[in-house]
This record gives C-alpha cells, structure tokens and sequence, in this order.
C-alpha cells in the first residue's frame, strides 16, 4: 500500500480518498474509518460504499469504545443539543483530541501496510474552530508520530488553506460532484447528502456548494 485515507464517510475524507486514487491508483489506496460512538453511526455504511465505490485495495472499521468514557459531546448524544454556546469557540460536536487517536491508529496500520502517506480531510479555512483541525496540530502530530513509531509517515491535508467551494470545484475537476453531493454524509444530525441544513457541517458544506455554483454559473455566461 502507498497511502492509507482516514475515511468518514463525509464530503471531505471522500474527496480525500478521490485525490489517493488519482495519485496512486485504487490498489495502492486503504481506507481506514473509526466507530467511536458517534450519534450519526449510519457514516460508517457510507464510508463502506466510498470505499467499494473507488474499489480500494483494503478499507477497515475500527471501533474506539473507549471514547464515550472520556468525553461527552453533542456528536456522541443524542440528548446533547447542537449549538455554539456562548463565549465558546467550538459548537457542542467538538469531540476532543479525536484526530489525534485517529491519526496515530491510521499510522500504525499504514507501517503495517507499509505505507508512508496518511490522507485526512481536515481544514483550518472553513471549519468549526476545532484545535485539531489546525495546521500546527498536524504538524506536532506528524513528528510525534514519527518519534512513537520510528517510521517516515507523511500526514497529508490537501484542503487545510482550502474553502468549501474550492473544495467542490475540486470535486467537480475529479468527475465526483455528484458522488459527494449525493453519496455522502457530513451532516451531525445523520441526514445523507445535503444534510439537514442547520447543524454546523451542513451550513459550511451548503454554502460552499453554492458559492461553487454560482462562480461556475457566471463563468459559463
């Protein structure tokens, strides 16, 4: 294997997961998705369909049951209302340190494959403020991670200086539009495709399809 994709079965893993195939061919490609708890468990089947979708070499389903006696979010319980509390940054779906686990879980499989790049859709652009979204996270994590497993791994983010529309018009380039339009799932309330419209993923998600859109309909005239 050359690289292994975090794969949630969101917008961005997915588009993610077109750039590693395009790169490197589908049976280089692994996919890597993590079943920690989360209130929207249906990604998981998404993320499934992705992966036999751009038929990669491998895709494994991980369980983190231990992430539910650490923390407590709205992304985690159903009784949790999602919002942005006043004088947070975050909204309540903030689900702590979970891109860490991630990532140093992807990086031991991918040694054991013997891959050496780790593709995850994560952004410091359009994003909920969440710290391990952010480029100097990443960068802390790709040198501990090579320090804990003394192997060269690369953490891949082709979208962290990316907007949500420059990210579809990416997704359009590769031929996946309407995938990521239909076949996905970003939204916190479980709602496949477009979402529910009002949770914070679907909002960011929403708004870049149409500024997309609009741009390329301009552009057409």
């Amino acid at each position: 294997m050359k690289a292994i994709v975090v794969l949630s079965g969101g917008q961005d893993s997915a588009t993610a997961l077109a750039l590693a195939v395009r790169k490197y061919g589908a049976a280089e490609v692994a996919a890597i998705t993590f079943a920690y708890g989360q209130r929207h468990s249906l990604e998981t089947k998404f993320a499934r369909a992705l992966a036999r979708r751009f038929r990669i070499g491998r895709h494994k389903v991980v369980k983190l049951d231990f992430y539910r006696h650490l923390t407590s979010n709205a992304l985690m319980s159903k009784d949790a209302a999602i919002e942005v509390k006043k004088g947070e940054k975050c909204p309540t779906t903030v689900v702590e340190g979970r891109n860490a686990f991630f990532l140093l879980a992807a990086a031991v499989w991918a040694k054991e494959l013997g891959a050496h790049a780790i593709y995850t859709g994560v952004s410091e652009t359009d994003f909920s403020g969440y710290p391990d979204c952010r480029e100097a996270f990443i960068k802390a994590q790709q040198k501990a991670i090579r320090l804990a497993l003394d192997y060269k791994v690369s953490i891949v983010t082709p979208f962290m200086h990316m907007t949500k529309a420059e990210e579809w018009a990416l997704a359009d380039e590769l031929g996946i539009f309407d995938v990521i339009d239909n076949e996905t799932l970003t939204c916190y309330n479980g709602v496949p495709g477009r979402g529910c419209g009002k949770c914070p993923a679907c909002r960011l998600r929403n708004a870049g399809r149409e500024e997309y859109l609009s741009r390329k309909a301009k552009g057409a005239k």
